[in-house]
């Protein structure tokens, strides 16, 4: 029997097991998922919670509703990869593989910036890329009637690139439902040269954020957060206040492809850009966010790139040459 295993059963990791499952038959492969978490956390749905349009139980649900037949899902800290030996080391187990798909995503890590993580963040410093932190805003917003709120996107890559103006964009309507907008001003910080990543797009969305009385500050390069003062500075020494901080702290991949030394400084995966294999290791395949592919980290991008894995590696295992058809496609 060989074996198949996925790392990681988000939007990626359940694509692949469900399409490889289609592809291989059982009677000859064993495919294995790992991950951590029992949940099934809906990622974009946390951006809606803040404002009260979604709950909790509309973004979690039960893993195991999504583990096609004939898969196992295996609930465990995934510790280590060892590509020599071609196994993976879990809190529980070892596991060997024959073909491995690495779809292990990322993470915030606000302890990257100076002065973020400390005794503010979750009271005056917010987020909405954790359940706890969307949960926690929506706390926060709920009596917020006068201030600034400022959001800051600490740099990139993050997850969901438009996220930041879709936040902005909510708020002004949330305030102005709550008849609160005149006491409020709102401010996007990015160290992006406009208000989104392509030319065209930023610069109707830059209009139409000035049509809301929400001011854009580009290429402001957080250097640290002073939580006493509520003001955060960028490297060139401009300063912006704030009353509320909605923060998206710098993204980095799984521990796990840091502590095994298969990845960059930031926990990203060296990706071949069109076979999407893992450039330095053999039988590996990369999706999600997990990879440093030079396209957006969202659900929609590791959809088309599920197509490209499976097939490469059906033809890897049929002894053919992958096929460099991902062209960095995204919604």
């Amino acid at each position: 029997m060989k074996n198949l295993l996925v790392l990681g059963h988000g939007t990626g990791g359940t694509i692949i097991a469900t399409k490889m499952r289609q592809k291989l038959p059982e009677r000859e492969w064993r495919i294995t998922v790992i991950d951590r978490d029992w949940q099934h956390h809906y990622q974009p749905g946390w951006l809606f919670i803040p404002f009260g349009i979604y709950t909790k139980e509309d973004c979690v649900k039960p893993r195991s509703r999504y583990v096609p037949p004939g898969v196992n899902f295996v609930l465990d800290d995934i510790l280590g990869i060892d590509p020599d030996k071609r196994q993976v080391r879990t809190k529980q187990a070892t596991f060997p593989y024959d073909f491995l798909v690495i779809a292990t995503g990322c993470r915030i890590v606000p302890e990257e910036v100076e002065g973020m993580a400390g005794e503010a963040w979750g009271r005056d410093i917010h987020n909405f890329y954790t359940l706890e932190g969307a949960l926690a805003l929506y706390d926060k917003l709920k009596y917020f009637d006068k201030g600034r709120v400022v959001l800051n996107i600490a740099e990139l890559p993050f997850k969901c690139p438009v996220a930041p103006l879709e936040f902005c964009f909510m708020a002004d309507w949330f305030f102005t439902e709550n008849g609160v907008r005149d006491h409020i001003e709102i401010e996007l910080t990015t160290p992006l040269p406009g208000a989104f990543t392509k030319p065209m797009a930023s610069e109707m969305l830059g209009r139409l954020a000035q049509e809301k009385n929400i001011q854009v500050t580009p290429n402001f390069q957080i250097s640290g957060v002073d939580a006493k003062r509520r003001v955060i500075s960028s490297y060139d020494g401009r300063e912006v206040p704030y009353d509320l901080l909605v923060a998206i702290p710098p993204n980095f991949g799984a521990q796990c492809i840091i502590d095994s030394g298969l990845g960059d400084p930031m926990g990203y995966v060296d990706t071949d850009h069109h076979t999407l294999k893992a450039k330095n290791f053999e039988r590996i395949y990369v999706i999600g966010d997990a990879a440093n592919v030079p396209t957006s980290k969202a659900g929609a991008v590791a959809h088309y790139e599920a197509d490209v894995v499976a097939e490469n590696l059906r033809r890897e295992i049929d002894g053919q040459p992958p096929r460099p058809d991902y062209d960095g496609h995204a919604t």
